[in-house]
């Protein structure tokens, strides 16, 4: 069964908001390198429950909030699913160098959330 892996949090201002969760939770924040500003955010040690995620600025016509990400075992196969249960692509199939497939989709109610289909050999 899919499950949520991962979770990003969009912010137009990512220097007032590390702070904030490093302070109040602990987590650790490490930039990645890419196209976008972009951290990854360490939220516990994996051998307890929970996930990590990311921290990006906002993008144009892209209002702050948090956005999770569901791994699958077929990027393509979820997308046609998606899309036969009134699902729409928002931004689709990328390559995530090193760590796989991911396309950005939205539910018939308007919620907005990334899938993933892992593949190290993605670029």
């Amino acid at each position: 069964m899919p499950r949520v892996v991962h979770f990003e949090i969009y912010t137009d201002d990512p220097d007032a908001v590390r702070p904030f969760y490093r302070d109040v939770f602990g987590w650790k924040f490490e930039k990645f390198g890419g196209p976008i500003e972009y951290w990854l955010v360490t939220t516990g040690d994996d051998k307890e429950p929970g996930i990590n995620g990311g921290l990006a600025r906002t993008r144009k016509g892209q209002s702050p909030g948090t956005l999770n990400t569901i791994g699958v075992a077929s990027l393509d196969q979820s997308i046609k699913k998606i899309e036969a249960r009134g699902g729409k692509i928002c931004v689709p199939k990328m390559a995530i160098p090193g760590v796989g497939w991911l396309a950005y989709v939205e539910d018939p109610a308007g919620n907005v959330f990334g899938i993933i289909e892992l593949d190290t050999k993605a670029k």
